[in-house]
């Protein structure tokens, strides 16, 4: 299969990537899982990069589509504060004291 790596630049949206590759998707499931499908996706393409420097654009964008469906699986069997892409879910909350930290005396 062939993409147009120019058309595949412009992309922005969860969709317009799965649409682009023609990979299937369940749209609830994007909704809820968007930005860190993004987020997943794009630590695979700099792995990508940064690995296969030799790659001809027809064989980056397989795998990129690669690392599309591969982004999109992790949230299907995982979740988000599994993944703990973000910030926010390696931050311990404020003036909260979990079970773990109490002890007897």
């Amino acid at each position: 299969m062939t993409w147009d790596y120019d058309k595949f630049k412009k992309l922005e949206d969860a969709e317009e990537y799965l649409e682009f590759f023609q990979l299937p998707y369940d749209q609830k499931f994007v909704n809820v899982n968007r930005l860190h499908i993004l987020k997943k996706f794009s630590q695979f393409l700099k792995e990508i990069d940064e690995n296969y420097t030799d790659l001809s654009i027809s064989d980056r964008l397989s795998k990129y589509r690669e690392a599309l469906e591969q982004a999109y699986q992790v949230f299907l069997e995982s979740t988000p504060q599994e993944q703990k892409l973000f910030k926010v879910f390696n931050q311990k909350p404020k003036n909260v004291v979990t079970l773990t930290e109490i002890t007897s005396d």
